[in-house]
């Protein structure tokens, strides 16, 4: 019930300020949530791996850098200039060999989280409604995977990162996913060839889906069952993202280049 809840409160939300609210509005939110998901990375990479052995950057310069590449008129030579901005940091590390991983930590949760987002404000700016596809093919495609698989899933997908995930949850979700992407275009993309629309939206939910197995796997690392609890039945903001911010850039891409 609680998430039932917490989701009836979020979507209508969430819908409005990517389809209706002023830009600003729409990037200040994207600010708040970024910064919020990357200091729950900040904790999954602290807790986490063998390979940073429990070593991570503090999460301020992180959240500095994720604001400065939302706003950077370049965001490909903002992202060249945080990994150089991270590498110079970490010389200051006690001990230099965690001087890489504390470096590399730093870069990827920026560009993972906030690089999303900067895609996110590029397919804003071509039209709220794909937007708003991009976020719809995780969320119908989860709704599909859980239903086929409890139906019909009989071979597991990941089971070392996720082991309730199957194949056939995964086929649900596709079908899932081109279904919801097909109808909001339909009637709010009228533009958009049909074959367009359901290309976007087959690759976005399979990167989407690869979003959610990647996260999986930086929890059950860092020994973990939900990034964070600021979120009542839902965990953290990371959890709720984490497809999205896979998917979100590769619609990006498919709009730009198909």
């Amino acid at each position: 019930m609680t998430r039932i809840a917490t989701a009836l409160v979020m979507i209508p939300l969430f819908a409005w300020i990517i389809v209706f609210a002023p830009f600003e509005v729409f990037r200040v939110t994207l600010v708040i949530v970024g910064a919020l998901a990357y200091l729950e990375f900040h904790q999954l990479a602290r807790r986490g791996s063998r390979m940073l052995g429990g070593v991570a950057p503090e999460a301020l310069p992180g959240v500095v850098a994720g604001v400065a590449l939302l706003y950077a008129p370049d965001p490909g030579l903002a992202a060249i200039l945080i990994a150089v901005a991270a590498m110079t940091l970490a010389l200051g590390a006690a001990d230099l060999k965690d001087a890489l991983p504390w470096a590399a930590a730093l870069t990827l949760g920026v560009l993972y989280i906030f690089g999303a987002w900067r895609a996110a404000e590029e397919i804003r700016r071509i039209s709220p409604h794909w937007l708003m596809l991009a976020m719809l093919l995780s969320w119908a495609g989860d709704t599909f995977a859980y239903y086929t698989g409890r139906a019909i899933g009989r071979h597991k997908l990941a089971p070392r990162v996720s082991p309730a995930k199957t194949w056939e949850g995964s086929a649900g979700s596709v079908v899932g996913a081109m279904l919801a992407g097909f109808l909001y275009a339909h009637y709010l993309i009228p533009g958009a060839s049909v074959a367009l629309v359901l290309a976007v939206s087959a690759i976005g939910n399979i990167a989407g889906q690869f979003g959610d197995l990647c996260e999986s796997a930086f929890k059950r690392g860092a020994g973990v069952k939900d990034s964070g609890t600021l979120l009542p039945g839902h965990g953290g903001w990371l959890d709720r993202i984490d497809s999205s911010l896979f998917a979100v850039p590769v619609v990006y891409a498919c709009l730009r280049f198909l």
